[in-house]
C-alpha cells in the first residue's frame, strides 16, 4: 500500500508480547547456534504463529511460521525449532513479534525489523517484504523499548517519547490521522514522559512516568478503557488509571494493567473470560481480575486469554482455552485464573498470543503450550499440547525421529527401498508374489502408508515376479 493510503479493515487477532514488572533480565555470554544446543534465554516474545528469544549471548533466535520472512533467517521456510536471525552484528537487548513481522532493539539503542511489510511496518520507508533485519528509518539510536502489533509497530525513545509506524486503519499510530506510515511518526502528546508501550494490530497503549495509562486507536470493544466504544486517533486516559500502574499489556481486543500494589485490572472484549472477572461481559473501563488483587509481578495478554506471574514465580492464566493455551491440562475456558501445570515456581517472563503461551524460567529455559500448527511451540513438531513443553535448545531436545510410512505401492523395488529409508523406516521382509504387474513392482505394503511409527519401524513388501 502506498504511503498515505488508508485501510479501514480492523485487526482483531494480534496480541501482546513480553510484559515485565518488578524485575529485569541480564545478559551474559554463551554460544548460540542453529543446532539444538542449550543456549539459555534472557527474553521471549510471541507473534501470532512464530516466537523468538534473545539468548544470553545477545543473539536472536526465532521459530514457527515464516511465509513472510518473520523468522529472519533469510529463508521463507517454516521452522519447527529455533534458528538464528541473520545479519545482527551487534548485541540484541530486546525482541518483539507480531502478526508476521519482528523487531529487535540493539545494545546501541537501534531498532531493526523484518517480515511482512505491506503497510510499511518494517519501517524502512518501503513496502518490500524482508526476511532479514533492516534498520528502522530514523531509529539508529536513542530507543529504549519496542513493541510490535499486527500491522503497526511502536518504539519508546530514550527521552520518553513514542513513535509509531505501519498500518493506521484505526488511528493506532496516534498521530491524529488514519494515514499509513512507512517510517516512524510522533504520537501526539507523548513526545516525553512515557516509560512503557504495548502495541496491538489496531490499538496501542502507553504507561506514563506518573503511572497512568493512555491508549489510542480502535475501541470497538471498549479496549481503550475510557468508558466509550469510539475510535481515538490520539491518546486518551484509561478511566481510573491515571496513576498507580506498573505495567501494561494488550491482547486481541482487551487490555490489562498491573498495579503498583501487585493487582491486575482488565477491560475490553470478554467473550471467553479474558478479563478474569468471572463473567463474559465486555467492560469499557477496568475491572479487577478475581483472586489477583495483589501478589502479581508480570502479565501478558493473548487474543482471548491472559496470564500472570505471581510473586512466587508461578503462572496463572484465564480466558479462551480451545487450543490449551491456559496450560492447565484441559481445553475448557476459565473465567477466573487457574494454575498452569508444572509452572508453580521459577518463572521470570511471559509471552502470549492467540493460540499459545510461552514462559521463561530463571534458568533460561523456555516452555510453551497451546496451538502448534506452524511449529510456534518450538519443540520440533506441529503437535499442540495443553501443558508446558520445552523449546528445543532452551531446555528441550529434538523429539526422536518417527517413521512416517511412505506409499511405495506401484514403485520399483529399488525406489521403494530408497523412499522407505528416507522416511526413517527400514525395509522388512520382501516376498515375491505372482501378479499381473511388471516384475519388480511393489504390489503390497504392510503397514499402510501414512501411519506414524517409531524410527526404523519395518515395512514389509510384496513384489511382483510377473505372471
Amino acid at each position: 500500500m502506498a504511503e498515505g493510503s488508508v485501510m479501514r479493515q480492523r485487526t482483531r487477532f494480534w496480541s501482546s508480547v513480553l510484559v515485565l514488572a518488578s524485575f529485569a533480565f541480564c545478559s551474559g555470554a554463551a554460544a548460540s547456534h542453529d543446532t539444538p544446543a542449550t543456549a539459555g534465554a534472557t527474553a521471549i516474545t510471541a507473534g501470532v504463529t512464530h516466537a523468538c528469544a534473545v539468548t544470553v549471548a545477545g543473539s536472536a533466535k526465532c521459530w514457527g511460521a515464516n511465509a513472510r520472512g518473520q523468522v529472519g533467517d533469510g529463508s521463507w521456510t517454516r521452522r519447527l525449532i529455533p534458528h538464528d536471525v541473520h545479519g545482527l552484528s551487534v548485541e540484541v537487548r530486546a525482541i518483539a513479534g507480531g502478526n508476521a513481522s519482528t523487531c529487535v532493539l540493539t545494545s546501541a539503542g537501534a531498532a531493526k525489523c523484518w517480515g511482512e511489510n505491506f503497510y510499511g511496518q518494517v519501517g524502512d520507508g518501503t513496502t518490500v517484504i524482508r526476511n532479514t533485519p533492516v534498520d528502522v528509518s530514523g531509529l539508529a539510536s536513542g530507543v529504549n523499548a519496542i513493541s510490535v502489533g499486527g500491522e503497526s509497530n511502536c518504539a519508546l525513545t530514550s527521552v520518553g517519547g513514542v513513535k509509531c509506524w505501519g498500518s493506521n486503519c484505526c488511528g493506532q499510530l496516534g498521530d491524529g490521522t488514519s494515514i499509513d506510515r512507512r517510517t516512524p511518526v510522533d504520537v501526539v502528546g507523548l513526545t516525553t514522559g512515557v516509560t512503557a508501550i504495548a502495541a496491538n494490530g489496531s490499538y496501542t497503549c502507553g504507561l506514563t512516568s506518573a503511572g497512568g495509562v493512555k491508549c489510542w486507536g480502535d475501541n470497538s470493544q471498549g479496549q481503550l478503557g475510557d468508558g466509550t466504544t469510539g475510535e481515538h486517533r490520539t491518546p486518551v486516559d484509561v478511566s481510573g488509571l491515571t496513576s498507580g500502574v506498573a505495567a501494561i499489556t494488550v491482547g486481541g481486543l482487551h487490555t490489562c494493567a498491573l498495579t503498583t500494589a501487585g493487582g491486575v485490572k482488565c477491560w475490553g472484549y470478554n467473550f471467553a473470560g479474558a478479563l478474569g472477572d468471572g463473567s463474559r461481559i465486555d467492560r469499557h473501563t477496568p475491572v479487577d481480575v478475581l483472586g489477583l488483587t495483589s501478589g502479581v509481578v508480570a502479565i501478558a495478554a493473548g487474543f482471548g486469554h491472559t496470564c500472570a506471574i505471581t510473586a512466587g514465580r508461578a503462572v496463572e492464566c484465564w480466558g479462551y482455552n480451545h487450543f490449551g493455551q491456559l496450560g492447565d491440562g484441559s481445553k475448557a475456558e476459565h473465567l477466573t485464573p487457574v494454575e498452569v501445570s508444572g509452572l508453580e515456581s521459577g518463572v521470570v517472563g511471559l509471552a502470549a498470543n492467540g493460540q499459545y503461551t510461552c514462559a521463561l524460567t530463571n534458568s533460561g529455559e523456555i516452555k510453551c503450550w497451546g496451538g502448534n500448527d506452524d511449529g510456534q511451540l518450538g519443540d520440533g513438531t506441529r503437535i499442540g499440547h495443553n501443558t508446558p513443553g520445552s523449546v528445543v535448545g532452551f531446555g528441550g531436545s529434538l523429539p526422536p525421529r518417527a517413521c512416517v510410512v511412505p506409499k511405495v505401492v506401484g514403485k520399483r523395488l529399488a525406489k521403494a527401498r530408497a523412499r522407505i529409508v528416507r522416511a526413517h523406516c527400514r525395509v522388512g521382509t520382501v516376498r515375491r508374489v505372482s501378479s499381473t504387474k511388471t516384475s519388480g513392482i511393489v504390489v503390497r505394503q504392510t503397514p499402510r502408508a501414512g501411519r506414524r511409527l517409531a524410527q526404523d519401524a519395518r515395512i514389509d513388501l510384496r513384489v511382483s515376479r510377473g505372471r
